[in-house]
């Protein structure tokens, strides 16, 4: 018993995945490529948010183009365009508003992670870029998810009815 029980953790020690064949690396490929997939629906639907609370008139796009950014090697190019009017769109709301004071709205985070994202295709640049490009992409979310708040604040206090005296 502890032979053979010996001999299995030989065999597992010197190949930690087995003889995993063929049909198991596909469903493992598979499952990665599914996941990944999924994060990245998951991130254009935050991005097609921050950008539909958006007053129509100052948008510079319209929210559903953001889902173009699921097209393998297109998202590349398109991310420049995507998260370059995104701060644009929120900067033209809030200078409608009377508010000068927010900044570029996340346009040169946003022009950062477009330029790390498309250097990790690059190899030997890649595995330096693409956490780079992750750690960005947070940053841009939270940033424009934060002008998301208080741009809704302000629409908000908008539609309130002026209290009469």
């Amino acid at each position: 018993m502890f032979d053979s029980l010996s001999l299995l953790l030989a065999q597992t020690q010197n190949n930690p995945l087995g003889d995993l064949t063929f049909e198991g690396w596909l469903v493992l490929f598979a499952s990665l490529a599914v996941m990944l997939y999924a994060i990245n629906i998951f991130i254009c639907m935050l991005v097609y948010f921050t950008l539909a609370d958006i007053p129509a008139r100052h948008r510079t796009m319209e929210p559903k183009s953001v889902f173009l950014l699921l097209i393998p090697g297109f998202n590349f190019v398109w991310n420049f365009y995507v998260f370059q009017d995104i701060p644009k769109s929120y900067s033209r709301a809030f200078i409608a508003r009377g508010r000068t004071d927010i900044g570029d709205c996340g346009k040169r985070v946003g022009l950062a992670f477009a330029i790390a994202a498309a250097c990790s295709i690059i190899p030997c640049i890649g595995f330096l870029a693409a956490p780079i490009a992750l750690i960005l992409l947070i940053v841009y979310l939270v940033k424009t998810w934060s002008l998301k708040s208080i741009l809704n604040q302000m629409l908000q206090r908008e539609q309130q009815p002026a209290a009469s005296p």
